[in-house]
């Protein structure tokens, strides 16, 4: 039985691929939109090699995610490597253009569970909270882009 599991959740959003992937991109401002989290950068957090950390929890009880950009190519794709010791694998975060000026944010993962059989039984336990929790931060950051809070670019 494979320890990857993939979770796939997209989101329209009423503005053009550049001003979505800039919103995206910002890495500081990821906390306002994505539930729980909390997201810092070591350095310049632009390009392939890029690091950047993410804290998910409340108050102290929670993980540290820590990825590195894997690929950048603006303004349609982002895909970074959890490599964490709770996440882990690709993640991808790809802005498609639409009709009318608008964008399709699609947000995949393809995690590495750990532990063998308890992550499996512990992810699908809480596997559907965190779908749950990726779609309303998904519908977020539509919020906050589409008033103008998120994404302006320069």
């Amino acid at each position: 039985m494979s320890d990857r599991k993939h979770l796939v959740r997209d989101v329209i959003v009423d503005a053009p691929p550049e001003v979505v992937f800039a919103a995206l991109t910002d890495w500081e401002t990821q906390g306002q939109w994505m539930l729980g989290t909390r997201v810092w950068s070591e350095g310049p957090a632009t390009g392939v090699g890029a690091r950047i950390n993410a804290f998910t929890g409340m108050g102290r009880v929670g993980f540290l995610d820590t990825m590195e950009i894997t690929e950048w190519e603006p303004p349609r794709l982002v895909r970074v490597l959890h490599t964490g010791r709770v996440v882990r694998g690709p993640g991808i975060f790809e802005v498609l253009a639409l009709p009318g000026g608008r964008s399709r944010f699609v947000w995949r993962e393809e995690l590495d569970l750990p532990l063998g059989a308890v992550g499996r039984v512990g992810f699908t336990l809480v596997g559907p909270a965190f779908a749950a929790g990726v779609v309303r931060s998904l519908r977020r950051f539509a919020d906050l882009v589409e008033s103008g809070q998120l994404g302006r670019t320069p």
